[in-house]
């Protein structure tokens, strides 16, 4: 029976699979051993040396461990449970081979004994780091690093030699014709791989090499030209970058959560000058009155700390209080105008050639009652 590599995942369809751990306990008293009768399977399932989960449970329990690989036995001492061994393995899956970003188990090791460093590389993301050395199994890797490509190359060799021998073999019947055709396939390169060094090149020749292979577009995306542009030109690109906020009162809202950012960046400077700055934010159409009325109403803590908002709040205050009176000096002129549209009368006559507007004064209230003869 198969059960999932990471055990925490109970999806039944996930691809990653492994069987089930099969102990066996033999002998009595002293002598008593659990033997993993499928370790093999098991260290397949998780391309992993069969030895290294085995010595895993050996340091976990503190008990002693035997190898014969020829027969396929690996041996903890001690009776020990399937399903405790089990519960053990998922521990040893998480440290050994589980990916430490993505949580998949194709995963292979790369030990550099002269560093004493154990490496991950995983197949599916891409992701690679150093493992903790720290646990009693990484001395055991260092010791016995997994089995390099080497036999594999050596392997594939044999097989190309035995092919280039069969074919020309095949083509001495067929004359010199055959024998001209016949090209030989270069040697594999003997030897292992380097994983030592994974990080890029940091000297200072490698970085101008990399800055030059950067193309004419990407160079534009770089901060380092524009900070030679003028700053009439800087403030255009700035422009550019902001002018999302028109009618956007969502976007002019974290427009001003920035700000408030970029003030705590450069207090010293930005803090006396906050007014101007939402005088010209105000100016340029990049914040509406509105927005920036609901903003000074409530101090937020939001961005940046609330003693350092009630200061920017403190020095907006001016210009707030210039927004609220020119707010009030508009609604006053246009009640102006409402009433002189009022006292408008629009006169219509048949024979007029042009439109002639007359403002009618207001009548004075007549008097109500009328003089008393009897009273004089």
């Amino acid at each position: 029976m198969s059960v999932n590599v990471n055990r925490s995942v109970s999806d039944q369809f996930y691809r990653y699979k492994m069987p089930r751990l099969i102990a066996k306990v033999e002998g009595k008293g002293n002598g008593i051993k659990t033997v993993i009768v499928n370790m093999v399977d098991v260290a397949k399932a998780l391309n992993r040396p069969p030895t290294y989960p085995t010595k895993f449970f050996g340091c976990e329990l503190g008990a002693q461990t035997q190898f014969d690989a020829k027969n396929d036995r690996y041996i903890v001492d001690g009776s020990h449970e399937a399903n405790k061994l089990q519960d053990m393995l998922d521990g040893f899956i998480r440290k050994f081979v589980l990916c430490s970003e993505c949580d998949n188990p194709e995963t292979d090791l790369h030990v550099n004994a002269k560093k004493q460093t154990i490496g991950s590389s995983c197949k599916a993301c891409g992701n690679r780091g150093m493992l903790d050395t720290r646990h009693k199994l990484c001395t055991f890797i260092l010791k016995n690093p997994p089995e390099s490509d080497s036999s594999c190359v050596k392997e594939k060799k044999e097989k190309e030699k035995k092919n280039r021998k069969k074919d020309k073999e095949n083509g001495s019947g067929s004359g010199e014709a055959g024998n001209h055709n016949d090209i030989d396939a270069p040697d594999v390169v003997d030897g292992e791989e380097d994983d030592d060094d994974w990080a890029e090149e940091t000297t200072e020749e490698a970085q101008r090499r990399r800055m030059e292979e950067i193309s004419d577009h990407a160079k534009n995306l770089t901060l380092s030209e524009d900070l030679e542009k003028t700053l009439e030109e800087r403030v255009n690109i700035f422009y550019n970058f902001v002018k999302f906020c028109h009618n956007d009162k969502k976007a002019q809202k974290y427009l001003l959560g920035g700000f408030e950012c970029l003030v705590k960046l450069h207090q010293s400077q930005l803090l006396p000058r906050v007014p101007i700055i939402l005088k010209a934010l105000y100016d340029a159409d990049l914040l509406e009155e509105d927005v920036i009325l609901m903003w000074a109403e409530k101090v937020s803590k939001k961005y940046v700390s609330k003693e350092l908002a009630k200061e920017i709040h403190a020095k907006a205050a001016p210009f707030v209080k210039w927004l609220k009176e020119a707010e009030e000096e508009s609604e006053g002129s246009e009640a102006e105008e409402e009433e002189d549209d009022e006292n408008v009368e629009v006169v219509y006559s048949s024979s007029a050639r042009e439109l002639k507007v007359e403002t009618v004064k207001p009548e004075k209230a007549e008097e109500d009652d009328d003089l008393d003869i009897d009273a004089i």
